[in-house]
């Protein structure tokens, strides 16, 4: 296993009060899996997926990354934030090796990677163009290279498609999966889109109501060998897609 939270327990401070958002989540990940959590607004997905990248700290249980405590930020983890937050004042080369560069990592080698991967998913005739030049499919292809262009073995993507529209998503949704795939990289995806995360992932985990555990998983079994738009086509895909809807208890009945 790569990952492994064990009873992971977090209570923060608001200006009303302390707010428990996490009850105790347990859940492991095997190398090159990806896996999508799923439940019910405000339930604490994005929170969950703050600490397991380092940036939240737990008031209880563990979260290992290949069997080591995360007590910080870890190089080994990328985060992929809802927005691209690409700077708009820099070209997309730049914007893309802005990482290597505060690592100290901006090398040859590095940037051939970098460039590999743009030429690709066919975004290197745009290095030399501003994020406003580019369309939002574009932005996040970017984004997500900004990531890989690190070399994390692990990647973290909180909602990356939720600012785009519908016919967009499923484009970027399908390079998204194919990139990751491709990259051999284990990913967990946090989404509010049942569709979604069926089309993507192997696993689909499912949240209770903040303070958040795990109420179910579900394995996407014989969609695992289809891309995310075959998913959709195929006649098993709204089973899998009820049956987490069933679990995921929206009404908090």
């Amino acid at each position: 296993m790569i990952i492994e939270l064990q009873n992971a327990a977090l209570t923060y401070q608001a200006a009303d009060g302390e707010v428990e958002a996490l009850g105790g989540v347990s859940f492991s990940m095997e190398e090159g899996e990806f896996c999508s959590i799923v439940g019910p607004s405000g339930c604490g997905k994005s929170t969950l997926l703050g600490a397991i990248a380092g940036l939240e700290r737990l008031s209880g249980g563990s979260i290992f990354l290949d069997g080591t405590e995360i007590t910080g930020p870890s190089p080994l983890i990328g985060f992929m934030p809802q927005r691209d937050q690409l700077f708009p004042w820099r070209n997309i080369w730049d914007n893309v090796t802005l990482g290597l560069s505060i690592r100290r990592q901006n090398t040859p080698q590095r940037q051939d990677a970098v460039r590999a991967l743009l030429d690709r998913y066919g975004l290197s005739a745009f290095a030399g163009k501003r994020p406003g030049q580019l369309s939002g499919g574009m932005r996040q292809r970017c984004a997500l290279i900004r990531t890989l262009a690190t070399e994390p073995r692990i990647l973290l993507l909180d909602e990356p498609c939720s600012a785009l529209d519908y016919q967009t998503r499923l484009s970027v949704t399908d390079h998204i999966s194919r990139i990751i795939r491709e990259q051999g990289k284990t990913a967990l995806l946090v989404t509010h889109d049942i569709s979604e995360a069926v089309s993507m992932s192997d696993r689909v985990i499912v949240l209770t109501h903040r303070p958040a555990t795990v109420k179910a998983v579900f394995d996407m079994g014989p969609l695992k060998s289809l891309t995310p738009m075959e998913r959709r086509d195929s006649p098993l895909f709204p089973g899998y897609f009820n049956s987490i809807w069933k679990e995921l208890d929206v009404h908090g009945t």
